[in-house]
């Protein structure tokens, strides 16, 4: 399926360049959707996938396009090669105003936040490095399916930077503040098994299964009940920064929904029935 036939969004207010709908490799990113699966694959192979202007851009757009597109059921990001996404072109890092430096920033905030809060599933599927950006844009994942070779940091003290890509809201919120403290001022490197462990990881797949299992991932939960999930992740997503009563209110009112939804009531009839349920959950396959 080609992006042509997405709806055209209109121009960001802070005057980034409009894109043409569809995107070619020279673009840094491509776009590929399948039975409902969108995969967003960072093209720059040969540059470690190095976030510039040209892929924020091509996120920007694919994110609102996916946002709109109620066709596309889960989302999978990838990096090209054999690495994730290196961080930000160090290249292109020549910023020399604090007015310019936050416009830059504050021009990706739009859909990082809109990635981060999709009603839809998203699983990253990390191999090589995710560095700086990279391991901030994997975090905004629901999942991240690792190779055993992936490698994360958050090097942004190397270069006197502040971590970025909404990493100071989702880094504490996966691994605890104290964990996140430590990966931010140390900036030193975590394999794939420890990120596993602190639970920045999910699972550890084989390289050559690992867009396999990050596609059946994806698929598996597009199965849910779209309600459903988009309404438990949009409490999961708040949950930390509100009250219990708050939490009690968003869940009455998220089941209230739930119970006159199509999906629940087919799901009881099959329980009812014996049939085999709507949604399973994609397990990993047992060596």
């Amino acid at each position: 399926m080609q992006m042509a036939g997405w709806p055209r969004i209109g121009q960001a207010d802070r005057g980034r360049r409009k894109k043409e709908t569809g995107m070619t490799e020279e673009d840094g990113l491509l776009v590929a959707i399948s039975d409902g699966v969108a995969t967003l694959t960072l093209n720059r192979p040969k540059q470690k996938n190095a976030l510039n202007g040209s892929m924020r851009d091509g996120l920007c757009d694919a994110v609102q396009r996916i946002r709109a597109d109620r066709s596309v059921r889960a989302v999978v990001l990838r990096g090209a090669g054999e690495d994730f996404c290196s961080g930000g072109d160090i290249r292109a890092m020549n910023v020399t105003e604090a007015d310019a430096g936050r416009a830059r920033m504050d021009d990706m905030h739009g859909w990082i936040a809109m990635l981060l809060d999709l009603d839809r599933p998203v699983v990253a599927a990390v191999d090589g490095v995710a560095y700086g950006a990279g391991f901030s844009i994997a975090l905004l994942a629901d999942f991240i399916v690792a190779s055993p070779r992936a490698r994360f940091c958050m090097p942004f003290m190397k270069v006197g930077l502040v971590p970025d890509c909404g990493a100071l809201y989702t880094l504490p919120r996966v691994v605890g503040m104290a964990k996140a403290r430590e990966l931010v001022f140390s900036a030193r490197e975590i394999g794939a098994e420890e990120a596993r462990q602190i639970g920045a990881v999910f699972e550890i797949v084989p390289e050559d299964k690992l867009h396999a299992r990050a596609d059946e991932l994806a698929r598996g939960l597009a199965g849910a009940s779209p309600a459903a999930f988009a309404m438990a992740k949009r409490a999961l997503n708040q949950s930390l920064g509100s009250d219990v009563r708050a939490m009690l209110e968003m869940e009455s009112l998220g089941q209230g929904i739930a119970f006159t939804t199509s999906y629940h009531r087919e799901a009881v009839r099959r329980f009812k029935e014996k049939e085999p349920p709507l949604f399973r959950w994609p397990a990993a396959p047992r060596d």
